[in-house]
């Protein structure tokens, strides 16, 4: 890797974003999935670095450790009480000593520039032999962010702060993305004369351009492709904006990978989820985290899938999923709760008002309607009829339920855990199950009917059922005796 090629990249993430009105840190407010900073550091990350340093300050440890989840190699840098972006990439050089070479600068809260942009930039630096390029933008609205003021000739004079600008400046429509590409050597001297005489107090990275400018080295712009790409996000408006923008190009990608999407308005895909050829997504779907889909699933309408997998040609109808796993032409909906641990076999059926949880239905298995069926291991081809309960809970502790193969319950049983069904068993309508069942029994708990009269009456005097009761009683009084005079 010669002088020329050598590049790191310092991510700056120190900033508390007060404009987002949040406990949360602006850089860790999440879009398709990642917080902002987890996909600056991804596109960083595309391009190869030697090093990427990621520098931080507000709720330190939450931001290190999102910066750290990314990669084992990421670098963080600690920005000490002197406030600015031109302090916070002067730490994080002192912190890479002899390092020559170009140094990528991005803002943690620019979440939308894709690699290829970013190569470009760089590409278009080395190109021109730029001490400095700055990545700027035309947007309609450039409220908010800061100003490229170019000089007669067009080129690169300086970026102006919003706050520091004057009525001509604030005019410009021109916008700086927050991102730029700078030559080690000449980056270390001129941060040393930034100062903070400006209306926020701070010392600016943007100030190294005109100290550049003032020494006679060159300054480069180049416009992203697309100015969306270098929006950044300051509060709930934008991130809403730059998570749909994300979202747009997520769904995009997987169509022309041979998903079917039916309605991208109404769908949401997390960018670490995976949709195969031939998948159809329903509207009003959430497909989240790192869920997978295989060849020819339908999932949706209205399904909400966190961290799941869909077998091939499997079906999922309004259901809400996290951390399942769905075989292959299995079924499930419409109105399912997978809970963490449920894992449907191929050919399964978790059915109607069916919640499941830490439970394992064989293949060919169906619970279909009306039923809670947790810690449970259940076999091959049963059929658990309607409002079938698995209690597992004794007020002290978990207990796990197992149903063995080709077992059919009767409706409204209730499997007091723990318990074991054998293979081939059969249990009765309305069963309460407290004690095992060997394979092949039928399991009964039948008491006789028993009717006490006049209880209501008695016991719930004045009440509306109470006078219904009586008059009917009357009436039932009146017949008996007419008929005994027949």
């Amino acid at each position: 890797m010669t002088e020329t090629t050598r590049l790191a990249v310092v991510v700056l993430a120190a900033g508390q974003g007060t404009r987002m009105k949040s406990r949360l840190p602006k850089v860790l407010h999440p879009i398709g999935g990642r917080p902002l900073v987890g996909h600056v550091i991804d596109h960083a990350r595309s391009l190869a670095p030697e090093r990427v340093l990621v520098v931080v300050r507000h709720e330190r440890d939450l931001v290190a450790q999102a910066a750290a989840a990314t990669s084992a190699d990421i670098l963080v840098v600690d920005q000490d009480d002197i406030p600015g972006t031109g302090r916070a990439v002067q730490i994080a050089l002192e912190a890479i000593p002899g390092f020559t070479g170009d140094v990528l600068v991005l803002s943690g809260d620019v979440p939308l520039l894709e690699a290829s942009t970013l190569e470009g930039l760089v590409s278009a630096h080395r190109a021109r032999g730029a001490a400095a390029t700055v990545l700027s933008a035309i947007v309609d609205d450039a409220t908010g962010y800061g100003r490229v003021i170019r000089d007669e000739f067009g080129g690169v004079q300086r970026i102006v702060e919003q706050k520091d600008a004057t009525p001509e400046e604030a005019s410009v429509t021109e916008i700086n993305a927050g991102v730029y590409v700078f030559q080690a050597d000449p980056l270390r001297v001129h941060l040393d004369l930034v100062d903070s005489a400006n209306a926020q107090g701070e010392r600016y990275l943007t100030d190294v351009i005109g100290l550049l400018r003032a020494s006679q080295l060159a300054v480069a712009a180049a416009s992203a492709p697309d100015a969306s790409d270098a929006l950044g996000v300051n509060d709930r408006v934008q991130l809403s904006e730059a998570a749909r923008t994300l979202n747009a190009r997520t769904v995009r990608r997987w169509q022309l990978a041979g998903a079917s999407i039916l309605d991208p308005h109404t769908t949401w895909i997390d960018v670490d989820a995976k949709l195969a050829a031939d998948v159809t997504v329903l509207p009003n779907t959430y497909i989240l985290g790192t869920t997978v889909i295989a060849e020819g699933a339908v999932v949706g309408p209205d399904t909400t899938l966190q961290d799941c997998e869909v077998g091939r040609d499997a079906v999922v109808r309004r259901t809400d999923a996290t951390l399942a796993v769905i075989g292959a032409g299995a079924t499930v909906g419409p109105f399912s709760y997978l809970r963490p641990g449920t894992v449907l076999g191929e050919n399964g059926k978790i059915g109607t008002f069916v919640e499941t949880k830490n439970s394992t239905i064989g293949e060919g298995s169906k619970v279909p309607h009306l039923s809670y069926i947790g810690d449970t291991t259940i076999g091959r081809h049963v059929n658990l009829g309607a409002g079938a309960i698995t209690a597992n809970y004794d007020d002290l502790a978990k207990h796990r339920t197992e149903i063995g193969d080709e077992v059919h319950s009767g409706s409204h049983n209730v499997f007091v855990a723990p318990v074991r069904i054998g293979d081939g068993a059969k249990t009765g309508a309305g069963a309460v199950i407290r004690k095992d069942v060997p394979a092949g029994a039928l399991a009964l708990s039948v008491a006789p009917q028993r009717n006490v009269e006049g209880w209501v009456e008695i016991n719930r005097p004045g009440t509306g059922a109470a006078d219904v009761a009586a008059k009917a009683r009357s009436a039932q009084k009146a017949d008996d005796g007419t008929q005994e005079e027949d």
